[in-house]
């Protein structure tokens, strides 16, 4: 099959897997490179020392496969409606169903082997955030959408709030243009809404002042004076998704029921009361996982002393 043939191929099976957007691109060198290093020295990546071990894969993505050739990145749509304003927390749209990991992962690898049978040849690998690619930059070159003032892809007739994959082939695919245009204009309602004012300028994130690193990434206690600008967040945040206009006009709800809650919520109380038993139970399959009991149990306390 000629690389056209093998683009299309891609694009007619990432729809037929669930995926709402599919594009392809090579694995270059990113041209954000001097951004990122000053960045990790302005230490506004806080305590993710995995990004400063995973430098070079992300400026260079070709290094997290020597063999690759060509990516194929797909989004997948996870918004919600649903809230947890009864129990007097919230938790991040993309965490209230199945891990995201596991959904992604298996449809990302039924994908890469559905491109190579129908090739005749070749193999892949799969990455679905839990590597170290660039996703955003590569979704970006893919022509899938532009990176917003909140360093979230946004995609046109979709919003924000979708999950990326890649799959990396050694297969050689027709390339797509990327998306060269900048589509946020002069709104500012993303940076403007953000509680602990995580934004220092436009595209630009403090990670260490982030709801979303406080209450997942970070292992210590939340510093005393943001603390209270974390409010009722016990697990991500959402705002600078939920005021852009971009999310207002286009999300709709996803149609992945795995992304759904399955099990009813429990309450602060019972969360602090969990053993590792209980948790793992709980919140096992969950994204929340990521936190780990200990993580979880500090920001219910901390969302309490909010109350």
């Amino acid at each position: 099959m000629t690389p056209l043939e093998l683009a299309a191929l891609a694009r007619k099976l990432a729809a037929e897997f669930g995926f709402q957007a599919c594009g392809i691109t090579d694995l270059a060198p990113v041209p954000h490179a001097e951004a990122l290093r000053r960045w990790l020295e302005e230490g506004m990546h806080g305590e993710m020392a995995y990004m400063v071990r995973q430098e070079a894969v992300r400026l260079e993505p070709a290094r997290a496969w020597a063999q690759a050739r060509s990516v194929v990145v797909v989004l997948h749509n996870y918004y919600q409606t649903g809230d947890h304003s009864g129990l007097g927390y919230q938790v991040a749209r993309y965490a209230q169903g199945e891990d995201y990991h596991t959904v992604m992962g298996e449809r990302l690898r039924l994908l890469g082997s559905a491109l190579v049978n129908g090739a005749g040849t070749g193999s892949f690998r799969v990455f679905v955030d839990a590597g170290p690619l660039p996703e955003r930059e590569l979704a970006q070159r893919a022509g899938l959408g532009w990176i917003a003032k909140n360093t979230m892809l946004i995609a046109p007739r979709l919003g924000s709030y979708t999950f990326i994959g890649c799959v990396l082939t050694d297969l050689e695919l027709a390339a797509d243009a990327p998306f060269g245009a900048d589509r946020c204009g002069s709104c500012t309602r993303c940076l403007d809404a953000c509680p602990t004012r995580a934004f220092p300028s436009p595209r630009v994130l403090d990670a260490t002042r982030c709801i979303s690193y406080l209450t997942i990434e970070a292992r210590t206690e939340t510093p005393e004076a943001l603390r209270p600008l974390v409010g009722d967040h016990l697990f991500g945040c959402d705002v600078c998704q939920e005021v852009c206009p971009w999310n207002t006009k286009f999300a709709e709800e996803a149609p992945e029921p795995r992304y759904r809650a399955g099990r009813p919520w429990p309450r602060l109380e019972e969360i602090l009361r969990m053993d590792e038993a209980a948790f793992s139970d709980r919140f096992g399959p969950t994204a929340l996982e990521r936190a780990g009991r200990g993580g979880l149990q500090r920001n219910a306390r901390l969302v309490l002393e909010n109350s």
